[in-house]
């Protein structure tokens, strides 16, 4: 079997510590016994000491006068020889660990990886798991990341409040984890039918994070449920996984509102330029200083499957916004009173709009 870095001696015990204890049992002195073998005592301290090593013609000595096997005292030599070879190649590679920590921890969210127990500080440990998370090959491929067009564009941004570091990570954790989600086979043409699936999941709103990721699996969609770290204003990610569409979302408001914004602003991602691209990638950042067409149009898809156009602008354009009002409309259009009600804050800007809907996920 082969050993592992946790079957590695901390220290490498010499036989001669063995005799040591030996004579000590048997209150034996050096000088006694070293004149017993046809030793002098010098050689014998050095045997003991470490300095000297047990051979063939001395085992036999040691299985005569000490009733021990020379076959013991030569396993004995030989585990220490090996042990020690070993003991110097883990120090090897903890110190190259160590160097490339160094090197690398500047460019890692080492406080998220931490929370989300992935990584323990042990950088002989760690660094293979962020290769893994990080989908690199080499360590130096980490420096090249955030260079990637779906990163870049944010390093430019001085509205944000974000850490370029940790939206990385967390996007990078939602791909890693998305790998290892096993889902059915994707058919965008099987869009309008997942749509009222999940229209009707959001309006019962029960148990419904884990029936929305069930039907999205059902469809060939991966879900991800991914906290986010700090100063990282993200709601939602869509992305190509081993073949098949992936969202991943903060829940970072926890409101059904938000999370059926997101969740169906992703959706229009995917079935509106995820499918004419194999390498495209969306990510959604709150109060984005750079609205791009695809997010306008992830914005509108997710308004308008919601809640039909027609039918929200007539309803808006009463201005009757009560929770009477709100509730008959929603119940109108099979959907959750507090979707109607979220479209109406956005669109007023009134986040204050005083109400008794509920708007917690359950």
């Amino acid at each position: 079997m082969k050993t592992t870095e946790n079957t590695i001696p901390s220290i490498a015990t010499h036989p001669g510590e063995i005799l040591l204890d030996e004579l000590n049992a048997a209150s034996i002195s050096q000088v006694d016994f070293a004149g017993k073998i046809g030793y002098n005592r010098s050689q014998l301290n050095e045997i003991i000491k470490g300095k000297r090593a047990i051979n063939a013609e001395l085992a036999v000595l040691l299985e005569e006068t000490l009733d021990i096997d020379a076959a013991y005292w030569l396993n004995a030599q030989s585990n220490y020889d090996i042990d020690r070879v070993r003991i110097s190649e883990k120090a090897q590679k903890r110190l190259e660990a160590i160097k490339i920590w160094e090197f690398i921890e500047p460019n890692i969210a080492v406080k998220f990886f931490k929370k989300q127990g992935l990584i323990k500080g042990d950088p002989v440990l760690d660094i293979p798991v962020l290769k893994d998370v990080y989908g690199v090959k080499n360590i130096e491929g980490l420096a090249k990341i955030s260079a990637e067009p779906v990163f870049a564009r944010f390093k430019k941004s001085t509205a944000l409040q974000l850490d370029t570091i940790n939206l990385i990570a967390w996007v990078k954790l939602v791909h890693y984890r998305a790998k290892k989600e096993v889902v059915r086979d994707f058919n965008h043409e099987n869009k309008a039918e997942l749509l009222n699936k999940l229209r009707a999941i959001l309006t019962n709103n029960v148990n419904t994070k884990e029936r929305v990721k069930q039907t999205l699996a059902d469809y060939g969609i991966k879900m991800i449920y991914q906290d986010k770290g700090e100063k990282t204003p993200v709601d939602g990610v869509s992305f190509w996984s081993a073949g098949k569409p992936a969202i991943g979302m903060t829940l970072r408001h926890k409101r059904l509102d938000n999370f059926s914004f997101t969740l169906f602003h992703e959706l229009g991602h995917v079935f509106e330029h995820l499918v004419n691209s194999n390498d495209a990638e969306f990510l959604d950042i709150i109060n984005n200083y750079e609205v791009s067409q695809e997010e306008k149009e992830a914005n509108a898809f997710a308004q308008n499957q919601l809640i039909e156009a027609a039918n929200w602008q007539s309803f808006y354009a009463k201005e009757d916004f009560t929770d009477t009002a709100i509730k008959a409309f929603a119940e109108a259009n099979t959907i959750h009173p507090s979707i109607v009600l979220g479209r109406i804050r956005y669109e007023t800007n009134n986040y204050k709009l005083s109400t008794t809907i509920e708007n917690q996920i359950n």
